[in-house]
């Protein structure tokens, strides 16, 4: 890299660093919030939970089986190109990713991840 490109960089970056320290010490000087404006906005009430309470523990379980179906799915789509180029070994190695997968879903339905009671 030539040096006036390495110059204008660090122009840039300095530039940008003194914009950002400049427009934070120019908010906090200038706008202090009051007691109540710092508070969440709930249409003028008050919290009577905390935001955490309101989700049951049953659905982080089933968010999770969520999550490795979406991975498998999301593996799927580009092995089926490689499938094309690669062939038998592509198949060998996506049967044991959906075999790792499997053995999850399986632990989940031993865990009774699958019953809503």
């Amino acid at each position: 890299m030539p040096v006036a490109e390495l110059i204008t960089l660090g122009l840039i970056s300095l530039f940008g660093i003194g914009l950002v320290f400049l427009l934070y010490g120019l908010q906090s000087r200038a706008w202090q919030a009051s007691e109540p404006q710092k508070a969440p906005f709930l249409g003028g009430g008050e919290t009577e939970q905390h935001a955490w309470q309101r989700y049951h523990v049953r659905y982080y379980p089933m968010t999770l089986l969520f999550i490795a179906f979406e991975m498998e799915m999301m593996f799927m789509y580009p092995w089926a190109v490689v499938y094309v180029e690669v062939g038998i070994k592509a198949l060998a190695e996506m049967g044991m990713f959906l075999a790792i997968l499997a053995l999850g879903i399986f632990y989940g339905w031993r865990e009774g991840v699958f019953r809503w009671q």
